[in-house]
């Protein structure tokens, strides 16, 4: 097996096409002897391998580097590997994803935040260029077998749906299969998966977890392939969906972790770092930074506070160590094959750090946080006994996230500072690594995973892919890691930078210029970036950036900025841009659509998981619902059309026969509209008309809900949802995907009638005050 970069394998993919070069006669008899063209073969010796990438988690998280929830999986992989304690990402998901697949810088690869905020400049588009090639295509076009499980947060929202196109879909990224979700964030007891381009159907276990699914799928995977063609190497990817928000665990799991943060974010900051301290994964002279600013003060917080957070606590700790073990059902599967010691396994704990996207008193719906809205603890209490539950789609304090990066400052997003991108890397390769259990602390960055597998494997990186250029790769490789401590850092510089938190690595020194806090989604319009304060930190002996030397060494703070800028010029970073949730409004950002300029759409039974993206935009104006149905009799049941689930949307179905309109404004408030009277048998014209008040985005509306034209139910909102109706659930026809809209109802909710036709129209100028018939609007469900 070839160690250099270049050892063997074309420059240029894919190979050209199978030509005979014997003779060839007037027929086969004065012809030289067949030949069929042969599987492309790869590298000599070239090994297995197993990326597992969690996300949003902390440095101090698990326990393998300090952290109180428990690791075994990761311990193990250490105990034989190696830890990387100088690892970074970007700060946030399909950033640092677009990066690891790639190994280019994630403005280079045009993914500078999340899909749902692309814009349209060159590093903002979320629209992986052709010239970035993946990891996947490359290996599968070098004789690997490739997989992709779990999250795929790098396909533009616009080409999500049936229509697609797929060749930004994990399949057409060089991955021969994928199991799991399109988007940030995935309900873990109702999800809505696929299986390459299929809609899974819903599972019908009652103790179904997202997280055992896509184990159990990687394992089925890797044992298919390998029954079929034992001697190929695989390229496995596992992207749990964990520990993102909703922090979805069983009270089994949850309750394992009773009072274990009963001492709240502060005292558990200092009891990690001293276990990192133990533990060698920090340095013995590693200081504790003080609490960000904004961040309460445990001990600030009366006792019901306390009592709410702490529970959110053993939520989150329950969700990350059942992450951990199904992690190690994939490796022990890996490690049952015949070739196991020849098998690279890199776990990396975290896209981002941990996330404080839950706010100051944490959320039941992280919905919210997205549409611009905070949350009070007085109301989430109420639903202590049920946190982790299908009801609602959790997330724990901003406060915690930050004690989940102990010892750095920050949380995720803020790319400014480790406490964003510092992530905790585990790398496993019996063959290779001798020094097991050893600790590598060079700086390496996410966009230096491609180079290092391209070297230890014995690829070449391509200069041209399917007819396409290549943009060189920009990472570099850390190969030699493997096998020396020692080794020297190749990485003399890095930018970092999302939604202008700013950072500058060069030669040991870091500049650092945070912008907004994460827990705030809401972003001042004036804000100038030639402002903004800047730090300044030597790494060399201030391990978690906790000593500022700016007014120190102003000139080499200078200098820094100054190549910050140059290295923005140089990746397509610029223009940065500080807008907030109205980045998440694709109307407003005019990114494109399938659903663009029309004000009509008609849908048939059989339309389910239509994602939001390919749906009309129903925001912040007047619409109107038709259906077309017919009912066996009147006790007809099931949703005629719903957009949306748990937190945020709509729905319309027949409960015993009568018509229901329920609007679920982020979870807090389900108004409901219902007839007192059921449908008869036959054909129906149902009709909901919302008549929006106009001047603004999120202002109120006026419902009516109409029964072959009579009003049957009609009321008003004061409120509508501003930004987004959900975060990873789209429009159903027939039946319920997903999580429910309200809780009066079992999924999937089939009707139990024909539909013929649902007809959604726009109305986009508010429209004249509506009808006058007596309402019947009841108490959100339960």
């Amino acid at each position: 097996m070839s160690s250099e970069p270049g050892g063997g394998t074309p420059d240029i993919l894919p190979r050209p096409d199978f030509h005979f070069t014997g003779e060839v006669g007037r027929t086969y008899r004065d012809s030289d002897p067949a030949t069929f063209p042969q599987p492309v073969q790869p590298p000599k010796g070239a090994p297995n391998i197993l990326l597992i990438l969690l996300d949003d988690v902390g440095f101090g998280q698990f326990s393998t580097f300090g952290g109180g929830v428990p690791s075994p999986t990761m311990d193990r992989l250490a105990s034989e590997g190696l830890r990387y304690n100088y690892f970074h990402t970007t700060a946030l998901c399909s950033p640092t994803r677009a990066a690891l697949i790639t190994g280019r810088n994630h403005h280079s690869t045009s993914f500078a935040g999340i899909t749902e905020c692309a814009t349209g400049y060159d590093g903002y588009t979320c629209v992986l260029p052709r010239n970035c090639g993946t990891v996947g295509e490359v290996l599968r076009q070098n004789g690997y077998m490739t997989a992709w499980i779990g999250k795929n947060h790098n396909t533009p929202t616009w080409e999500t749906s049936a229509a697609g196109p797929f060749d930004r879909w994990a399949n057409g990224l060089g991955f021969d299969y994928f199991y799991g979700f399109n988007g940030g964030d995935m309900n873990h007891w109702n999800p809505v998966l696929f299986e390459n381009r299929d809609l899974v159907p819903a599972s019908e276990d009652p103790d179904y977890h997202l997280t055992e699914d896509l184990a159990d799928k990687a394992i089925t995977w890797l044992r298919k392939v390998r029954s079929i063609a034992p001697d190929k190497p695989y390229f496995l990817y596992v992207a749990p969906g964990a520990t993102h928000a909703p922090h979805h665990a069983s009270s089994e799991w949850a309750d394992r972790f009773k009072g274990q943060f009963d001492q709240g974010w502060d005292a558990y900051r200092e009891r990690t770092i001293e276990r990192q301290k133990k533990l060698g994964v920090v340095p013995a002279e590693t200081d504790l930074t003080t609490r960000s600013k904004g961040l309460p003060a445990w001990d600030s917080l009366n006792p019901d506070q306390q009592r709410l957070y702490a529970r959110m606590m053993e939520v989150f700790a329950g969700y990350g160590a059942q992450a951990d073990v199904a992690m190690g059902r994939i490796v022990d599967a890996v490690k049952q094959l015949p070739d196991a010691d020849n098998t690279i396994i890199i776990y990396i704990a975290g896209d981002n750090g941990s996330s404080a996207e839950g706010g100051i008193e944490g959320s039941l719906c992280e919905n919210m946080f997205f549409n611009g809205f905070a949350e009070k603890w007085q109301d989430n209490i109420k639903a202590i006994d049920e946190l982790g539950g299908p009801k609602h789609f959790n997330h724990f304090p901003s406060a915690w996230a930050h004690a989940m990066n102990t010892p750095f400052q920050w949380t995720k997003q803020v790319a400014s500072h480790f406490g964003g991108t510092r992530n905790p890397m585990i790398i496993s390769w019996p063959d290779r690594i001798k020094d097991a259990g050893g600790l590598r602390s060079q700086f390496i960055h996410t966009i230096d995973i491609v180079p290092t597998l391209y070297e230890v494997c014995g690829v070449t990186a391509p200069s041209v892919l399917g007819g396409v250029p290549q943009k060189p790769i920009e990472g570099v490789s850390f190969a030699s890691t493997l096998d020396e401590a020692e080794a020297p850092s190749k990485r003399r510089t890095q930018y970092f930078e999302l939604a202008c938190n700013r950072g500058l690595y060069h030669d040991g020194w870091m500049a650092s210029s945070p912008s907004f806090v994460p827990w705030d989604p809401n972003r001042d319009e004036n804000w100038d970036p030639d402002k903004a304060p800047w730090e300044l930190y030597k790494l060399d002996g201030d391990f978690s950036q906790a000593h500022d030397l700016a007014a120190e060494y102003p000139d080499k703070l200078r200098e820094l900025q100054d190549l910050w800028w140059a290295e923005a010029s140089k990746y397509s970073v610029l223009p940065i841009d500080w807008r907030g949730t109205i980045r998440f409004n694709a109307e407003a950002m005019g990114r494109p659509s399938l659903v663009a300029h029309r004000t009509s759409a008609t849908y048939h039974e059989g339309m389910i998981g239509l994602p939001d993206a390919a749906c009309l935009p129903m925001l912040n104006k007047s619409w109107t619902i038709t259906a077309d149905i017919e009912v066996p009799d009147d006790k007809a049941e099931g949703m005629i059309v719903t957009h949306g689930g748990l937190e945020g949307g709509y729905g319309l179905y027949l409960r015993e026969g009568k018509p229901v309109f329920v609007y679920n404004f982020l979870s807090i408030d389900r108004p409901t509209f219902a007839s007192s009277e059921a449908l008869g048998p036959g054909k129906h014209e149902l009709v909901v008309d919302l008549v929006y008040d106009g001047g603004g985005m999120g202002k109120g509306a006026r419902i009516a809900l109409s029964a072959d034209g009579k009003v049957v139910a009609e009321g008003r909102m004061e409120r509508t949802v501003p930004i987004q109706f959900s975060l990873g659930e789209g429009l159903d026809i027939g039946m319920d995907v997903g999580s429910p809209i309200d809780f009066t109802y079992p999924l999937p909710f089939k009707f139990t009638g024909q539909i013929e036709k649902v007809t959604i129209d726009l109305h986009p100028e508010p429209a004249a005050a509506g009808t006058t018939a007596k309402s019947e609007v009841l108490e959100p469900a339960e």
